[in-house]
């Protein structure tokens, strides 16, 4: 990397030996043409590292399948994030719409209110696999038990 550096004073160099010739009106012409320079050169380093970061992604993968592991909270299941802060903003706005419900439409407001964020939760639940992702994992493969069923729970 030193010599890439040295590589960019030297470019640096010259661009200053030439607004010294050129004079300050080519100033900003001989900048861009400097930054150019030195961004096509961010670009290609950060192309390198990208690829080789890449590479090392495949063939730890190619070696082992499952030693990629989708981000977690510390050791939490996937998904954990989502359903927490789905549930956290479920009832921040819990609040408002109790509110507004009772205020328009007394306690069959509040009941209609509440109704309504227990059924988004449950339909986000279900559709994020929360219910029934307890049962997938738990399910017996066919060639383990011919006579247990796959929705056997243990």
């Amino acid at each position: 990397m030193e010599a890439r550096d040295h590589e960019i004073e030297k470019e640096l160099a010259a661009t200053l030996r030439a607004r010294g010739e050129l004079g300050p009106e080519y100033e900003s012409a001989l900048v861009d043409s400097f930054l150019e320079k030195v961004e096509k050169r961010l670009d290609t380093t950060m192309d390198r590292r990208v690829r080789r970061h890449l590479a090392e992604q495949q063939v730890t993968t190619a070696r082992d399948p499952r030693s990629i592991r989708p981000p977690s909270a510390s050791g939490a299941p996937p998904g954990f994030g989502e359903r927490f802060g789905f549930g956290v903003v479920s009832l921040v706005l819990a609040v408002p719409l109790s509110a507004i419900g009772v205020v328009n439409a007394g306690i069959e407001g509040l009941v209609v209110a509440w109704l309504g964020i227990v059924g988004v939760n449950a339909v986000h639940a279900a559709r994020g696999g929360g219910l029934f992702r307890r049962r997938e994992r738990n399910a017996v493969p066919a060639s383990a038990s011919a006579s247990a069923s796959p929705w056997q729970e243990d």
